[in-house]
């Protein structure tokens, strides 16, 4: 068989396969779960004091960071097997001004986003990576885990980390306080980070209300003092006065790829504190559609195959008879 008659037998047995089975097209986005719950982070009133870092550990049962031979419960200088929540720095210049892009500095936390449509939960082969239907809250569930490790590849923000030290080491990402064992958010209080941030800097809550009050804080005008809440938005344990300063106005979170159920403000850009650059569509939108339509079960390859092979088949005796006539 000749190549230019090989390769049209086979970009027409493509196609057919193609059509019968409907062309790769992009899913929605998925939508807030119902009740989601989650986090706001003002980086405007984090003051660095890393009291969020210490009861993560505290809560989650993790052992303290050992830095220069000692062991130290605030200094992580970045996520882990064994941290779940940091918090960085960025500088600029002298670094002197506060919230100030130019020679200045900001704090800036990390943990889970716990993405509305997570790219770690659809890349997960084995369903050790969930989404809760109700609370929108995405854990990891390591008795499910086969150690694939495709959820690290998946996540734009790096958060799920796994133990390279341990000889069955598994992945380790903040779980909203609600795993097994923990299971805060169930009893019906709010994440460890929360409680102990003294400022309001991290605040708990639903989604819903989260977004309103970054909302609120994006109206209000520089240099006014405005009670920031502590603890939960709904019903705060105290409230922190401060005078608001100049806001980006961007939410982050608010539609970066699909949304997050933890939110980001800041007066600095977020380019400068490392956020990756995402667009409103959700990846995990965008593979499954081309994964669910041509490769789902691998029943689609194989009749491609099967049908070119026929194709070349047929093709190839149609040749031998005309030989012989």
């Amino acid at each position: 068989m000749k190549r230019r008659e090989f390769l049209k037998t086979a970009l027409g047995g493509s196609a057919g396969v193609l059509c019968g089975g409907g062309l790769a097209e992009a899913r929605p986005n998925l939508e807030p779960a119902p009740e989601a719950v989650g986090m706001l982070f003002d980086a405007t009133l984090c003051v660095g004091c890393k009291a969020c870092v210490a009861k993560c550990k505290e809560v989650n049962g993790m052992p303290p960071t050992v830095l220069n031979g000692e062991p130290q419960w605030d200094s992580a200088q970045d996520l882990s097997g064994e941290t779940l929540n940091v918090i960085k720095i960025y500088t600029e210049g002298k670094g002197s001004t506060k919230d100030m892009v130019k020679d200045g500095f900001a704090f800036e936390k990390r943990s889970c986003m716990h993405c509305v449509d997570p790219g770690c939960v659809s890349a997960c082969p084995c369903t050790a990576m969930r989404r809760d239907p109700i609370t929108g809250i995405v854990t990891h569930h390591p008795d499910a885990c086969i150690g694939c490790r495709n959820c690290m590849v998946a996540c734009p923000y790096n958060v799920p980390q796994f133990e390279y030290n341990k000889v069955f080491g598994q992945i380790h990402k903040c779980q909203l306080c609600n795993q097994a064992g923990v299971e805060r958010i169930d009893k019906g209080q709010m994440t460890g980070c929360a409680e102990a941030c003294p400022t309001g800097a991290t605040l708990f809550g639903s989604r819903k209300a989260l977004l309103a009050e970054a909302k609120r804080r994006m109206a209000l005008k520089a240099g006014d003092t405005y009670s920031y809440p502590r603890g939960d938005v709904r019903k705060p344990d105290s409230m922190h006065e401060k005078k608001v300063p100049v806001y980006q106005q961007h939410i982050w979170g608010e539609t970066e790829a699909g949304g997050t159920n933890v939110l980001h403000i800041s007066a600095i850009p977020f380019d400068k504190l490392d956020m990756p650059p995402l667009g409103s569509r959700s990846a995990a939108s965008i593979s499954e559609g081309v994964q669910h339509t041509l490769y789902s079960y691998l029943a689609l390859p194989a009749i491609a195959l099967a049908g070119l092979a026929f194709a070349v088949k047929k093709n190839t005796d149609d040749e031998g008879e005309g030989d012989g006539s």
